[in-house]
């Protein structure tokens, strides 16, 4: 079983970055990282510090909300480099895991700053204040643009890491705050109707908070060790029952060890007369299918079908190593 597992880690590691589709850039997310903390923490203290000036609770709500996003990269930024750290006697999988923890917190993060955004609308709809419309227009739009450069630096791999998709909802959510913060600026030095501001308030947190659900759900379930979202586990199970050689597989055990590294154990029923070459190429195969679903670390034990191993009451069972 130890030669099994230091070969499945020099497969893995050799083509896991060539099979794993959209595979993350840590170096290109960590300057992203880094940059987008510091555009936004330039603009969170300017922003407060013209919210005092102009008496504006509209900037300075935002301003908070903004905090947020800095305080959920800089967290993601920790997770990364959390990530890269050997693997330990205690921590045998080192600290991948950080990161979903980190995920999880963005996302619950998200939605503390939800419902401060929807309290304090609904607090402004009951009793509306004046609000410096053109000033607050024109420093909100400078949010948005802030907000939107940093959120480019995570498009490329939004899709493929809890953490990146988290900081790029973030700081979308922020440009749709300021746009909102923009809109009600303006039409509140012409018009003069202070309960707009609420409005919008409403309307961009009800958004946020639809966009953050799926967040929290994703990176609850990888915290469970469930089916990392994007896996079909019978579309892959059926995937091993082709290869040539494999009568059955059962269980199958998937789980996410970070927000970008999936990780499998199975056992393997093969059929009678395969010879330890036969079985070595068997496991190569299969590896090289799981490595195409998005699973790079995986561990095969094999049998045979007389070992009646098939329910999930195996205890001991027959290993054959090679």
């Amino acid at each position: 079983m130890d030669h099994d597992r230091q070969d499945q880690h020099g497969h893995a590691g050799h083509s896991h970055a060539g099979h794993n589709h959209g595979p993350v850039t840590l170096t290109s997310v960590n300057r992203a990282l880094i940059i987008g903390a510091v555009l936004n923490t330039l603009y969170v203290v300017v922003e407060f510090g013209m919210g005092v000036y102009y008496n504006s609770v509209a900037l300075m709500a935002d301003a908070g909300h903004n905090l947020s996003d800095v305080a959920g990269l800089l967290l993601s930024l920790l997770a990364f480099r959390l990530a890269k750290v050997r693997n330990t006697p205690t921590f045998t999988y080192g600290y991948r895991k950080s990161t979903v923890l980190a995920s999880l917190t963005n996302a619950v993060v998200l939605l503390i700053t939800v419902g401060v955004i929807l309290w304090e609308s609904i607090q402004r709809f009951r009793s509306p204040e004046p609000v410096a419309g053109t000033q607050v227009a024109w420093i909100a739009g400078a949010g948005i643009l802030v907000n939107t450069i940093s959120a480019l630096l995570f498009f490329r791999n939004k899709d493929h890491d809890l953490n990146v998709k988290g900081a790029y909802l973030h700081l979308m959510a922020d440009a749709l705050v300021s746009l909102g913060v923009v809109i009600a600026g303006i039409t509140i030095s012409y018009t003069g109707w202070t309960w707009l501001d609420p409005i919008i308030g409403l309307v961009v947190g009800i958004v946020i908070l639809a966009s953050t659900w799926r967040l929290l759900f994703d990176s609850l379930r990888l915290s469970l060790d469930g089916i990392p979202s994007g896996l079909d586990l019978n579309a892959l199970i059926a995937d091993i029952r082709t290869v040539p050689g494999v009568q059955d597989v059962h269980h199958v055990h998937v789980w996410a060890m970070s927000t970008t590294e999936n990780a499998l154990t199975a056992h393997l029923v093969l059929a009678p007369g395969l010879s330890p070459a036969d079985e070595q190429r068997l496991k190569t195969d299969v590896r090289h299918r799981l490595e195409h679903r998005n699973v790079g670390h995986a561990t095969l034990e094999t049998e045979l079908a007389t070992d009646n191993c098939g329910t999930d009451n195996c205890v001991t069972p027959t290993v054959h190593h090679h």
